[in-house]
């Protein structure tokens, strides 16, 4: 774990799998640093947490930690938990849970091994990360927990993922909206976003340039997405005026899939 203070905040964010250079993970965190909140990086590299959480400190003067954490353990979520809450960032008001991992694979082709993989880190992952900010959120009476999907669980794959990223990430879409009938009388708002075609790590150099070219061609607006066109609309799912906002989805895929 690492530590770094500048100035002062009363508003914290967690975000899961956000050590890597070009995600949307890193991405968020500098917008919602820039909003003022103090930042806690989660990922299962932690020297890439680490990196990334100077990289905000530096850059926005706002406190920050890293803390090394597999969202598909318990005990390891718990221990990162912990270390923000024992630290000098303030209480734990939004909760981006970011992390996820995908695999191209045809559904004949899937075993039973990685279809567990695919759900632990998306589905899983999603629930032991929000299971342990939630009471805090829940005790102060606020709270703003954001969730990734994807367009792929919506029009059923067609960008990258396979059957059982498809079926994932429709997973979180159901927990989404379940947790916020639960959690709203107590002032928690709960919100999924769905990316379409964002140029990060998870599809760089995975696809050729016929595909791309192909991918690109279907997007209404003649682009792929940038991780900054999701970030956005995080940080603002994590503010103050989605009070009245909550089990929505929120679409960013240029108008790929428009319903």
């Amino acid at each position: 774990m690492n530590t770094h203070t500048h100035t002062d905040t009363d508003r914290c964010a967690v975000i899961t799998g956000a050590g890597s250079p070009r995600g949307i993970g890193l991405a968020t965190a500098a917008r919602l640093a820039a909003d003022g909140f103090a930042i806690a990086i989660l990922d299962i590299d932690g020297d890439a947490a680490s990196a990334a959480a100077e990289q905000i400190s530096a850059e926005y003067s706002v406190p920050t930690l890293a803390a090394t954490a597999d969202v598909t353990s318990e005990e390891s979520v718990d221990q990162a938990f912990a270390a923000v809450e024992g630290s000098h960032l303030p209480p734990v008001t939004a909760l981006v849970n970011n992390a996820g991992i995908t695999a191209p694979t045809r559904f004949a082709d899937i075993t039973l091994d990685e279809w567990r993989r695919i759900f632990a880190v998306n589905v899983e992952g999603t629930f032991l990360a929000t299971r342990r900010a939630l009471p805090g959120m829940r005790e102060r009476g606020h709270g703003r927990v954001v969730n990734l999907s994807s367009v792929s669980a919506q029009r059923g794959g067609g960008v990258f993922g396979g059957s059982h990223y498809s079926a994932a990430k429709g997973a979180v879409l159901g927990l989404t909206r379940a947790l916020a009938r639960e959690a709203a009388p107590d002032g928690v708002v709960v919100n999924a976003v769905t990316p379409g075609f964002i140029g990060t790590d998870i599809t760089a150099g995975k696809l050729t340039d016929e595909r791309r070219a192909q991918l690109i061609e279907e997007i209404p607006v003649g682009r792929g997405g940038d991780v900054a066109d999701v970030a956005g609309l995080i940080a603002y799912l994590c503010g103050p005026e989605v009070g009245y906002v909550t089990g929505a989805t929120f679409d960013v895929n240029g108008g790929s899939h428009i319903h």
